[in-house]
């Protein structure tokens, strides 16, 4: 059994106000040397792959299709053995 661990982010041109609204409450609360903070999504799949290199193939597929807007957002994913 593999576990992929995709994080989607929006685009750094993209602006984030769910990031900003964190930054504010965070310095609110004497946390005041963020330069930045940015809001993202984990997305955790369990898959039953035989073939362990079709695994990268097909999660990067999964992200174009469906997971991951690609005007506003960018992705990674990290593979592993359960």
């Amino acid at each position: 059994m593999l576990r992929a661990q995709i994080y989607i982010t929006l685009k750094r041109t993209v602006a984030d106000p769910q990031g900003l609204t964190i930054k504010h409450a965070l310095e609110s609360l004497g946390y005041k040397d963020l330069t930045d903070v940015r809001m993202g999504k984990l997305v955790i799949l369990k898959l039953n792959f035989k073939d362990k290199k079709r695994a990268p193939r097909q999660i990067d597929q999964m992200c174009k299709e469906l997971l991951v807007n690609p005007i506003i957002e960018d992705y990674h994913f990290k593979i592993s053995e359960e």
